[in-house]
């Protein structure tokens, strides 16, 4: 099979032949349509969280993807030849970015009706972590008011949707070419963070939702109310420094949950809206991956084999 793949930890991913995956029990062979990078992939491949998920080499890369069942391997029930899937694989095993891939039964769920399924894997770590935030992690409430930072990024774009379901006002950080995207997300009020200091158009938010970090976090703790809460999803939070402030702050590190996952699927079929930076053949993937790390995204990378 064909696939992006690891050599070594920091060096640039590459296209090229891999054995094809052996089943073990419990597993399908998916033949994929479609596949999504997200930055985790980035780090994985340059070893910023080998002690969380090393990886073997060569390793592929990718965890999101969708695609057909080729083939069901011994012990698998419920899901026959032919099935649209949706999948998000271990991080330490990858095996997204290709052709074909094994994929553990227990991992699987029935591909949205409504999108076309070589876009489909864009659903499933960037908004499963969207909806993680918000339904689980900030409980948002009609009436309350949250910050989202890179509203026209892979998860933002999928946080201002989520937000506005459960009633919230929305209010968003963007580049001027993700204006118009997050405006027509569904942002109350879009803010141009290249011409404009947050902290004077935002005060006494609910939450504040960080995919950012860094002078973001700490600027994003003078606009939170009293008893307010910060999500960081890139690195933890300063915790002491938000108590300090006297807000509370979480870390959202995104984890695989089918069961969330189908919510996603659902709410795919009900109308939300998927943002695609753009889709890009497999022959193309090292391209793609350079592209998402120089940050240049606004939306989800797909890979098409």
């Amino acid at each position: 099979m064909k696939a992006l793949h690891y050599t070594a930890y920091g060096e640039r991913p590459v296209v090229a032949g891999l054995p094809d995956p052996v089943l073990s029990a419990g597993q399908v062979l998916v033949k994929v349509a479609g596949a999504a990078l997200n930055p985790l992939d980035v780090k994985i491949g340059a070893g910023h969280v080998r002690d969380f998920f090393p990886i073997p080499f060569p390793s592929v890369v990718g965890t999101d993807l969708a695609g057909t069942i080729e083939h069901v391997g011994p012990e698998v029930t419920g899901w026959s030849v032919g099935d649209a899937v949706i999948a998000r694989t271990d991080p330490g095993s990858g095996g997204a970015v290709a052709s074909h891939a094994a994929v553990a039964a227990t991992r699987l769920v029935a591909a949205p009706a409504s999108v076309p399924l070589g876009l489909a894997a864009s659903l499933v770590t960037a908004a499963g972590t969207a909806w993680q935030v918000v339904f689980e992690v900030a409980e948002l409430k009609p009436g309350q008011t949250v910050l989202v930072h890179g509203g026209a990024g892979g998860v933002g774009g999928f946080v201002i949707q989520f937000a506005r379901q459960a009633g919230a006002h929305v209010v968003t950080t963007v580049s001027p070419p993700g204006a118009e995207i997050a405006s027509k997300l569904g942002a109350h009020e879009v803010i141009d963070y290249t011409a404009t200091d947050f902290r004077t158009v935002v005060s006494h938010a609910d939450v504040v939702i960080d995919p950012i970090a860094g002078d973001t976090e700490a600027a994003s703790l003078d606009v939170l109310r009293p008893g307010g809460l910060l999500v960081g999803l890139n690195v933890p939070p300063d915790a002491e420094r938000a108590a300090g402030r006297n807000v509370r702050a979480e870390f959202v590190f995104h984890g695989s949950d089918t069961e969330r996952l189908a919510k996603v699927v659902a709410a795919a079929d009900a109308g939300l809206q998927i943002m695609i930076d753009r889709t890009v053949p497999l022959a193309r993937a090292s391209e793609a991956f350079d592209h998402l790390a120089q940050g240049h995204a606004k939306g989800k990378v797909i890979i098409q084999p």
